[in-house]
């Protein structure tokens, strides 16, 4: 029996656990059951693309693999951005042709030369991946003023049933390409007027556009395609879920809630205030670049307060950029996997480990289980479909702790390396550990 640990010191180490019968237990998987589990996954930019693009094939295989294979990280809920992300080569839309309401012009040529590709080399890994797509700015033209960085969206009738089907165009495009769009997101970031590519908007705002222009559109052209009010970067839970979701005609065009940055302030009020509702946390927060450790024992606590208060799916940010990750207007952002232009190294960073402890482990199907005792603010526990059952664990401590491990009708005694996190699953019945 045994147990996969990662730490500054060790990547990815299998370490010995053995039976205990006595003593205190540390962590106590229970019965108690809560959200089923749908996906991990990261999203698919323009950047991450080029990246990999400078890779010889056979390398370019490797690190998908290591993203999508069972053996990795086992990615299957991704996203892509409609139009420019601040992650694109530069500024665009799927429409550049003003007054367009038609949508006539519109058009992915651009995606299928860098980011098709890319997602269609996931595909050949994970054929079983689905996709969620967001715009951070609609076309210049549809803004006040007409720039993909700042402004707000001109809320003309005219104006927004185009924009409900520019969503329409793009899903049914992708789907074309044999790329399966199985939810659109409003707005990337609808409070951030930022010098990227964004567009601000209320709750209000969306909720009325939900309710009047991209729900009945979509029920009628695109039934099977759901909507989300995402991605909120807001705490405010008042003024974005509860406004939106209190509208009975807005809320039955909904089939969820995307949180991201400071959204992780509304999601327990959400989650207990509509218990129907089906959360994501889509977009991992993205650090500075330096790709440190401490980053991402901060991304492990991230991820455990989003499971925790009750999402459904966790999406990282970058999974590939080239080393210190910057962005097109300037920042420098983490990814889960850097690759030198110069050197092709491929470097597997610290939150790569981390997202593969949750990722590659936990299933989609899987249920959260409930714990008991003094690690359980440090750790998640799933039953898998197959009824394998899955801990998850930090050591956020600058010494190893020797602990015992109640799971599965099983008693072990381990030993967690100094800030270290580490994943244990025990088959169903046996009471083997497999990993």
């Amino acid at each position: 029996m045994y147990l996969i640990s990662s730490s500054p010191a060790t990547q990815w180490k299998t370490r010995p656990v053995s039976p205990a019968r006595s003593g205190s237990i540390d962590l106590s998987v229970t019965e108690e059951q809560f959200q089923s589990w749908e996906g991990f996954g990261g999203c698919f930019n323009e950047l991450g693309a080029v990246a990999l693009a400078g890779l010889p094939l056979a390398a370019q295989q490797r690190v998908m693999h290591l993203l999508f294979d069972p053996r990795g990280c086992d990615f299957s809920l991704c996203r892509v951005p409609i139009g420019a992300s601040d992650y694109a080569c530069d500024w665009y839309s799927c429409n550049e042709q003003a007054g367009d309401f038609g949508m006539k012009r519109f058009s992915i040529k651009r995606d299928t030369k860098c980011l098709i590709p890319y997602i269609k080399k996931a595909q050949r890994i994970q054929p079983r991946i689905q996709i969620f797509a967001s715009p951070w700015s609609p076309p210049a033209w549809m803004k006040n003023p007409p720039v993909y960085n700042y402004g707000t969206f001109i809320r003309e009738r005219r104006y927004l049933s185009a924009y409900a089907l520019y969503f329409l165009k793009f899903v049914k495009a992708y789907r074309k390409e044999g790329i399966p769009v199985t939810q659109v997101h409003v707005q990337n970031e609808p409070v951030a007027d930022q010098k990227f590519p964004s567009c601000l908007w209320t709750g209000a705002e969306m909720r009325d556009f939900i309710r009047d222009h991209l729900g009945p559109l979509f029920k009628r052209a695109m039934p099977d395609c759901e909507i989300w009010l995402g991605t909120l970067n807001t705490g405010d839970y008042n003024g974005f879920p509860n406004t939106v979701l209190s509208d009975d005609k807005a809320r039955r065009f909904i089939s969820g809630v995307g949180f991201q940055w400071d959204g992780k302030h509304a999601v327990q009020r959400t989650a207990q205030s509509w218990p129907q509702m089906r959360l994501m946390q889509t977009e991992n927060e993205c650090g500075d670049g330096r790709n440190t450790w401490e980053y991402a024992f901060y991304i492990f606590d991230l991820l455990r307060h989003y499971i925790t208060n009750g999402v459904n799916a966790y999406v990282y940010w970058n999974m590939l950029l080239p080393p210190g990750g910057k962005s097109t207007w300037g920042w420098l952002q983490n990814a889960m996997i850097t690759i030198d232009p110069d050197t092709r190294k491929i470097t597997c960073n610290p939150e790569y480990f981390v997202m593969k402890h949750f990722a590659h482990f936990i299933k989609p199907g899987a249920i959260r289980l409930g714990t008991e005792g003094r690690l359980s603010g440090n750790a998640v526990a799933f039953r898998n479909p197959d009824a394998s059952i899955v801990a998850v664990i930090n050591n956020p401590f600058a010494g190893e702790q020797r602990v015992t491990l109640a799971i599965g009708g099983v008693r072990v005694g381990a030993l967690l390396e100094a800030q270290s996190i580490a994943t244990l699953r025990v088959k169903p019945q046996t009471g083997r550990s497999l990993e």
